[in-house]
């Protein structure tokens, strides 16, 4: 029987990945060697993990599906991704690593919260770790959506046998391995995803014969479809640009994330990590951008190949290989868009059942358990955040997009301010943090209501929705200053607290 090189090359990378989960196993000695790797990363694993657990199977199919059907207009939020991502490095990772540390060497953010913030910080944490559990079940539910469409794809499965195959590869070297797990496969995956969307653009050059190919075959698809596909503004009005570039600002808010920031060795890493980190994104969100632009040229220049990817624009990068790759070659391109929603959906998985065993066992019902009964309770809470998200991945009709999207506004208004406050302000008060997470919560939950029924979707004269973390960050931040200066004020231990840990980074960075 002959092996199909593709599907040998595939599978080879799923047992990899299975491989490290092992290794990271025997390296897992207490609870916070599970859940932040026992803060010892160094700067290349840091920033390619903090990358490709940011970058989900959106990255190579969603963004360049949207460019090949509407063109560089779509670009947008890449753009407002960049901006986000460098500020969040430059504002928020060194003084997060300090801080946490410094209020008990805080696990995770609603611990963080607790110390940070004194009487009230019980109330912060509880309404936090709420907060996370709710909008990472419904991250991680796309992400088992997505893999399950790529799997379907690739072995031709019913949907529900590609949901269970692809979810369990996931869950597995996550149950057994931790952050060590995730973090050394988010390092081998980000490399996978920047050598698939380096080469591929290449290779669309290449089959074309040139640039001046190229040019003739835009101008060709430009007069066909009528649509200035280089044309940044095309068919976009404010509000949608606005929107698109809001995505930048959930970064201060996301907890899979922000672990990275607190799992390094120390805040002397940063600088190392940043430019790393910046640099990876910045070439595959390229590569991402220019794959769509340039698969305009290559299916307007081959039509007989184009059928799928017009019934489906996300299918591009997969048709693309298809046609572009041999066997062997394929192989490792498909391992690279699993690589893209494995390391997303195993990092949600873990800052949830971290918050299940930190914020809710440990706090609640279980005070002094060892270190060992930590570790296994995180691996089951792991089980049991998979069955939530797995149970809402069964209807294969979920929209990616709207689970990601409105899981990103969440974290993004109800924790971005309240981070930047916490690290940047000695004033913020317990009461504030509690009131800037409700209001920036409800307001991603409400404000598309509230937009269709009261505003008529009309914004500032556009008939164009508003993406909700816009008004969700604003009422938060708003919120958090207004309580924090009219309210009681923060006690001189706080601040004393908050000053020692400020001074400390500054020494640090």
């Amino acid at each position: 029987m002959q092996l199909d090189p593709t599907l040998l090359t595939f599978s080879l990378y799923l047992l990899l990945i299975l491989s490290i989960g092992i290794i990271a196993y025997l390296r897992t000695k207490n609870f916070s060697d599970y859940i932040l790797g026992g803060r010892r990363l160094g700067p290349l694993v840091t920033a390619l993990s903090a990358g490709a657990s940011d970058m989900s199977g959106w990255l190579l199919m969603g963004l360049p599906g949207s460019i090949f059907k509407s063109g560089l207009a779509q670009s947008w939020i890449a753009i407002g991704l960049l901006i986000g991502a460098y500020f969040n490095w430059r504002l928020v990772a060194g003084r997060l690593r300090v801080h946490t540390e410094c209020n008990h060497n805080a696990l995770t953010l609603p611990d963080f919260f607790l110390h940070r913030f004194g009487t009230t910080g019980q109330w912060v944490k509880t309404i936090a770790a709420l907060a996370i559990l709710l909008f990472f079940t419904l991250y991680c539910a796309s992400g088992m959506v997505a893999g399950a469409q790529l799997f379907t794809t690739i072995f031709h499965l019913p949907y529900l046998q590609a949901l269970l195959l692809s979810a369990l590869a996931t869950i597995i070297y996550t149950f057994i391995g931790g952050f060590l797990a995730v973090s050394w496969s988010d390092t081998l995956q980000a490399s996978l995803m920047l050598f698939a969307l380096i080469l591929t653009p290449i290779m669309i050059v290449v089959s074309l014969g040139g640039w001046s190919e190229i040019q003739e075959q835009m101008e060709l698809a430009i007069q066909t479809h009528q649509i200035a596909y280089a044309n940044l503004i095309h068919n976009v009005n404010f509000i949608t640009i606005v929107s698109a570039a809001a995505w930048g600002l959930g970064y201060f808010g996301q907890p899979h994330i922000l672990a990275r920031f607190m799992a390094v060795d120390s805040a002397k890493t940063m600088r190392n990590a940043r430019r790393i980190g910046m640099t990876w994104m910045l070439l595959c969100l390229f590569g991402a951008v220019a794959i769509g632009y340039l698969g305009i040229s290559y299916f307007q220049a081959h039509p007989n190949q184009a059928a799928a990817v017009h019934k489906n624009n996300e299918m591009i990068f997969i048709e693309l290989i298809h046609y572009l790759f041999n066997p062997w070659i394929i192989g490792i391109l498909l391992s690279a868009i699993l690589a893209a929603v494995m390391s997303t959906l195993s990092a949600q998985l873990l800052m949830a059942s971290s918050t299940l065993t930190q914020d809710f066992y440990r706090s609640y019902f279980r005070r002094n358990a060892h270190q060992r009964e930590l570790v296994w309770m995180s691996r089951l809470a792991v089980l049991l955040i998979s069955c939530l998200a797995l149970y809402i991945a069964l209807d294969e009709n979920n929209s990616i997009l709207g689970l990601v999207s409105r899981a990103w506004a969440g974290f993004g208004a109800a924790f971005g301010p309240l981070i930047l406050f916490a690290l940047f302000s000695s004033k913020t008060t317990g009461t504030a943090a509690l009131t800037g997470i409700v209001v920036g919560g409800l307001t991603v939950i409400f404000w598309p209501l509230f937009q269709e029924q009261v505003l008529g979707d009309v914004i500032f004269g556009y008939h164009e929705p508003l993406y909700e973390i816009i008004p969700g960050f604003i009422l938060s931040a708003l919120s958090i200053y207004l309580v924090s200066t009219f309210g009681s004020p923060a006690t001189p231990t706080m601040k004393l607290q908050f000053k020692a840990a400020d001074a400390k980074y500054h020494r640090e960075k």
